[in-house]
């Protein structure tokens, strides 16, 4: 699919004349299970990313840490198996950093586009606390989102997404990608996924209901008063990454 005939939005990342989907695939889903046990493997991978391209992403990002670089091979594997046109798509790799404190306004500065990685908290503001996940059982990365139970401000969250999500009669998933492309200095957030069904849920569709059109996924827009509501909770973090 070319990027004229997608529905998916492209937006330009910074002042760069570069041109991204306004969601990312993140590819740390696909590699090996013995990496971390809710990882996919090769083939299901390869399937996944040639279902994102047929839904309008043409960005793709990785990193050689991710099943020790076993995405990053997935990825090219896919590229070349559906012989997906290069100079159509983007492919990023990278190696972790933090600090979006400092990096924000830097950004801002510069001009310089901003692709944050986990919008959706490794799958925390996508179901109630109160539910248990494979993932959330096998990630040994979930740390970075800190201890429900001693930092109750992040069972706020979840407990306040889940009622804009029901109220607006949308996933928790949707509410908290809307919440990132709602902040002037977010190009493109980078979503991993474990199934297609849960991506088309994020990009979304325009379909008729009772109460007339309903733009739903990435075309969500939360009000004012909707994203203060998720502001106001959060608590400032302890500087990590030094």
């Amino acid at each position: 699919m070319s990027i004229t005939e997608s529905s998916v939005p492209y937006v330009r990342l910074g002042k760069s004349g570069l041109k991204v989907s306004k969601i990312i695939l993140g590819c740390m889903s696909y590699g090996h299970p013995d990496w971390s046990g809710w990882i996919l493997g090769e083939e299901e991978g390869i399937k996944q990313i040639k279902d994102a391209y047929d839904l309008g992403i043409n960005t793709f990002d990785t990193a050689n840490v991710y099943s020790a670089g076993l995405s990053e091979v997935i990825l090219g594997k896919a590229i070349k198996q559906h012989n997906l046109p290069r100079d159509e798509i983007v492919v990023m790799t990278k190696v972790f950093g933090t600090e979006e404190r400092e990096m924000v306004p830097l950004l801002q500065d510069m001009g310089v586009g901003m692709i944050p990685w986990s919008p959706l908290a490794r799958g925390f503001l996508c179901r109630s606390v109160k539910e248990e996940s494979y993932r959330a059982k096998t990630d040994w990365y979930m740390f970075v989102n800190g201890d429900p139970e001693r930092d109750t401000w992040l069972v706020d969250i979840n407990e306040r997404v889940a009622d804009i999500a029901q109220k607006r009669g949308i996933s928790m998933a949707q509410v908290a990608l809307a919440w990132s492309l709602s902040k002037p200095y977010v190009t493109a957030p980078i979503v991993g996924t474990t199934s297609t069904e849960k991506l088309k849920d994020l990009i979304g569709c325009e379909r008729l209901t009772y109460r007339g059109t309903f733009i739903a996924g990435v075309h969500i827009k939360l009000t004012e008063e909707e994203v203060k509501s998720i502001d106001e909770l959060y608590k400032p973090r302890a500087i990590t990454g030094h």
